[in-house]
C-alpha cells in the first residue's frame, strides 16, 4: 500500500501562506507580545464597517492579521484559558499527566519504594497511562480543540474583516 502524499506547497502557495508563519517560529514569547496594540485601537468602534466586496475583505484581513497579530495571539490564549476553565476534566487530565511525568522524571530512573511495594519507572508510566487515558476520553479534548479553532477563527477573522484600515495606510497604497 502506497503512502498518500499531500502537496503542502501547492496549498500554501494558493492561499499565499508560504512565508506567513516563518517569523513566528523564530520569535520568543516576550518579543511576540511586545508589540501589542492598545485596546482602544484594537476595539475602535469608529473603524468598524461593512466591506463593499470580497476583494476588500481579503485586503482588510491581510492588513489586520499582520497589524494586530499580537492582539490575535492574546485572544487565542484567552480563549484557550477559557476552554480549559470550562472543561475541568480536561484541565485535571493535563495537570495529572504533567505532574505524573514530572514526578516520574524526578526519580531519575530509580524504582519507587513505598515501603510495602516497589514500582519501576515503566510500571509507573503504565499506571499513568492506564489512569489518564479514560480521563482524557471522558474529557473530550478533540471537541475542545475543535471549539477553540472555531471560536478563535470566527472571532479573529470577524474582527479582521470588519475592522477598516487606518486612513494613513489607504494613502500609502496609492501610486504617486
Amino acid at each position: 500500500m502506497s503512502r498518500i502524499s499531500i502537496p503542502l506547497d501547492a496549498i500554501t502557495s494558493r492561499f499565499n501562506l508560504s512565508g506567513r508563519f516563518d517569523g513566528v517560529r523564530n520569535q520568543s514569547i516576550a518579543s511576540r507580545f511586545a508589540n501589542l496594540r492598545p485596546i482602544s485601537e484594537f476595539l475602535d468602534v469608529k473603524r468598524l464597517g461593512k466591506p463593499q466586496n470580497f476583494g476588500e475583505v481579503q485586503s482588510r484581513i491581510n492588513y489586520n492579521l499582520g497589524y494586530f497579530s499580537s492582539n490575535y495571539a492574546a485572544v487565542f490564549v484567552m480563549l484557550s484559558i477559557y476552554s480549559l476553565l470550562t472543561n475541568l476534566w480536561l484541565l485535571f487530565a493535563i495537570i495529572l499527566i504533567i505532574g505524573g511525568m514530572f514526578g516520574i522524571g524526578k526519580l531519575q530512573g530509580q524504582d519507587l519504594d513505598v515501603g510495602f511495594a516497589r514500582a519501576t519507572t515503566s510500571q509507573l508510566y503504565t499506571c499513568l497511562l492506564v489512569i489518564s487515558v479514560p480521563i482524557l476520553i471522558f474529557a473530550s479534548p478533540i471537541s475542545t480543540v475543535l471549539w477553540l479553532i472555531g471560536a478563535s477563527g470566527v472571532t479573529i477573522l470577524g474582527h479582521a474583516s470588519f475592522m477598516d484600515k487606518p486612513i494613513e495606510s489607504a494613502f500609502s497604497e496609492e501610486a504617486v
